[in-house]
């Protein structure tokens, strides 16, 4: 079991810059795939990025829509994973959702790989 607290949200001009951070709880994020999800009202959640560990490796993803812009991270000591979103648009307001997956993920990540979801946070970009 693990418990995710997501933080950092918050409402933020184009062109600016927020971070997101999923403090999680219960196991540490190395047993973990992480990943963040939005969902912009009425629409699904969607992927944004997962970053995943095998052996040595660290893979990354991203949607194409933040590639270039947003880059994920995790923070071993603090046991916390981030989410650092750079030239935000108003098309990336949402509710972000961080989520945990046992094990790795060496592939692209699904929405169902994950089992284990925080509550989210809002990020309001305005124009």
């Amino acid at each position: 079991q693990v418990q995710l607290v997501e933080s950092g949200g918050g409402l933020v001009q184009a062109g600016g810059s927020l971070r997101l951070s999923c403090a999680a709880s219960g196991r540490t994020t190395s047993s973990y795939a992480m990943g963040w999800f939005l969902q912009a009202p009425g629409k699904e959640r969607e992927f944004v990025a997962g970053i995943s560990w095998s052996g040595l490796y660290t893979y990354t993803y991203y949607a194409d829509s933040v590639k270039g812009r947003f880059t994920i991270s995790r923070a071993n000591a603090k046991n916390t994973v981030y989410l650092q979103m750079n030239s935000l648009k108003p098309e990336d307001t949402a509710v972000y959702y961080c989520a945990a997956a046992p094990g790795s993920l060496i592939r692209r990540p699904r929405r169902d790989d994950y089992d284990y979801w925080g509550q989210g946070t809002q990020v309001t970009v305005s124009s």
